[in-house]
């Protein structure tokens, strides 16, 4: 019988020292509230993405250029001083920046964060690309958990489920029970099928719904990229899938940065407690700009930037 895939495609602050510094930390204490140090997420000590220039091209457009290098159309328009419901033409320049933290780091696997809309692929234990990723929208959610790879496969075909057969009935839509392999196959030609049965990692023929929650559930990846990792999956390889949308990291020269995402799938996470936990964690408390954390906070932009106190405040 044909296997159906379906595709849900402070806390402690050190002895004070001087009334100024009390008067400061006392401040930032009341702003950050009491925490525990308890179940301390871990402090990444490392990002991806980076600025740079990108020369607009014959057919581009601010969401399909979003969607390439991981960063919300609307924060790509504002950065750019463009009208984001206006026009971009072949040649125009645009700055992009699309700093990511790494959450954790893996010895071997794939990571994904569902608010960053990012995977993150480790070899040997280290970091050997960063991509985003499209995902479930918040009806069909991505699960989280720790999978591993079950199955890797080649122009697989679509075996839509009952659950998707009956969505397209409702809304009116020509109800396929099998897509083949080819150009209208929205798992495109790669398929990483993971433990969990029916969710995979894929390609899909609508690039633009990368960095978007559109999907039944599965991780879409833009074609390049899945075919530049595919080779390098594994059978057995672990898959861990995390819900984290507010990351720390302190870099090798102490520079701290902050990356805030919105909570896409409404599970009333708290950005600033999430700050505060690491903050009071890692001992950071006294090096955090507190006007910046609560600027990025307001924002919620998804991309990491620094918020480490300069030396005069």
């Amino acid at each position: 019988m044909q296997q159906e895939w379906q595709c849900r495609t402070m806390s402690y602050f050190p002895a004070l020292r001087g009334h100024a510094r009390r008067v400061g930390l006392l401040t930032f204490c009341l702003w950050m509230g009491c925490a525990t140090a308890d179940d301390s997420p871990a402090l990444s000590e490392k990002i991806t993405g980076g600025e740079f220039e990108y020369v607009i091209q014959p057919g581009d457009f601010l969401i399909k250029i979003s969607a390439r290098y991981g960063v919300d159309p609307v924060v790509l328009a504002r950065e750019n001083g463009i009208d984001y419901n206006g026009y971009v033409y072949p040649g125009q320049r645009l700055r992009i920046t699309n700093r990511h933290i790494v959450p954790e780091r893996l010895s071997d696997g794939i990571l994904i964060n569902l608010p960053q809309r990012m995977l993150f692929f480790f070899r040997d234990g280290e970091l050997r690309a960063s991509y985003p990723v499209g995902l479930g929208r918040p009806t069909w959610r991505t699960p989280v958990g720790d999978f591993t790879v079950r199955t890797l496969e080649l122009n697989k075909e679509w075996i839509v489920p009952k659950s998707i057969q009956e969505e397209m009935r409702r809304e009116g839509k020509i109800v396929n029970t099998s897509v083949p392999p080819g150009p209208d196959n929205p798992l495109g030609k790669y398929w990483i099928g993971l433990s969990r049965l029916g969710y995979g990692i894929h390609s899909t023929i609508a690039p633009v719904s990368i960095y978007q929650f559109q999907s039944h559930g599965c991780i879409r990846l833009h074609p390049d990229d899945i075919g530049a990792m595919f080779a390098a999956v594994s059978i057995g390889m672990p898959v861990r899938i995390i819900y984290q949308n507010t990351l720390l990291a302190r870099l090798p020269d102490g520079r701290i940065f902050l990356e805030v995402h919105p909570d896409a799938y409404n599970r009333r996470l708290d950005p600033l407690a999430g700050v505060r936990t690491h903050v009071q964690a890692h001992g950071l408390d006294e090096r955090i700009d507190e006007q910046q954390v609560r600027a990025m906070i307001a924002a919620r932009d998804g991309l990491a930037q620094e918020i480490t106190r300069p030396a005069d405040k």
